[in-house]
């Protein structure tokens, strides 16, 4: 049962997103019809950095409802059920995740926590664990299968499987529910696990549509102050009360 490494692929993206989005925009905005315009738009004969141009002087005023309109889809392997947990609760998107009910976990791979990985007696102890819960699973799995379960017996055995167990997903987000995801688990106060998720995919988003996501990340990048409790800030940026405390020097 060996450590699984995170990786990260882009599967798919809405076709023309910058047109997209520029077109939805427009439409806003714009007295007549924007398909009239969208032949124009896939042309090029309305130039690309104008229409980025256009959407990120958009963004920028607070507009980001048509941004939904285009969406990513990722593969993610690598990456445990615990960090899996805190992805779905990102409830505007769609996730297809691989099944232990279907898939054998007898030789589960597993993720290995960095502060764990550091510290021998730890890791051995962690490592360890991770045999014995291999033992168990294969010995219930066969347990099962000897009393007439089949088939059946992975959905039970599976109850022994820890949260470190390695999962696969495919997850697909709209560019609002992506810039949203980045706000919050970018942010240094985000699980070790899913801010390195979080940054992989940001830096997909950022080569394939820079236009919507150059800015995209923590929601200090975006602030420029740390909208957290001077309890939980990391202090790269200041919070909001230093930011107003400053600004008070400076009139």
């Amino acid at each position: 049962m060996p450590v699984k490494p995170l990786k990260v692929e882009l599967l798919a993206r809405t076709p023309d997103a910058l047109a997209l989005i520029y077109a939805a925009f427009r439409q806003c905005y714009h007295a007549g019809f924007v398909a009239d315009m969208w032949p124009r738009l896939l042309s090029g004969e309305v130039d690309r950095e104008a229409q980025a141009d256009f959407v990120r002087k958009v963004l920028e005023s607070g507009h980001d409802s048509p941004i939904e309109h285009a969406s990513f889809t990722f593969a993610v392997e690598g990456i445990s059920r615990a960090c899996s947990h805190q992805i779905v609760r990102h409830r505007i998107a769609s996730y297809s995740q691989q099944s232990q009910r279907y898939v054998d976990g007898s030789d589960m791979d597993f993720i290995l926590p960095p502060a764990i990985a550091k510290i021998p007696e730890a890791r051995e102890r962690f490592e360890a664990f991770m045999d014995e819960v291999g033992a168990a699973y294969r010995d219930l799995k066969a347990i099962l299968e000897a009393h007439g379960r089949k088939e059946k017996s992975k959905e039970d055995a599976r109850f022994v499987l820890p949260q470190a167990a390695e999962t696969k997903i495919v997850m697909t987000m709209n560019c609002r529910a992506l810039l949203h995801f980045f706000h919050l688990r970018c942010c240094l106060r985000a699980q070790w696990e899913i801010r390195a998720l979080a940054e992989a995919m940001l830096a997909i988003c950022k080569a394939e549509l820079p236009a919507i996501f150059a800015t995209a990340g923590a929601k200090c990048e975006a602030l420029g102050f740390c909208p957290e409790s001077p309890r939980f800030a990391c202090g790269k940026y200041p919070t909001r009360a230093e930011q107003a405390q400053n600004r008070e020097a400076l009139d």
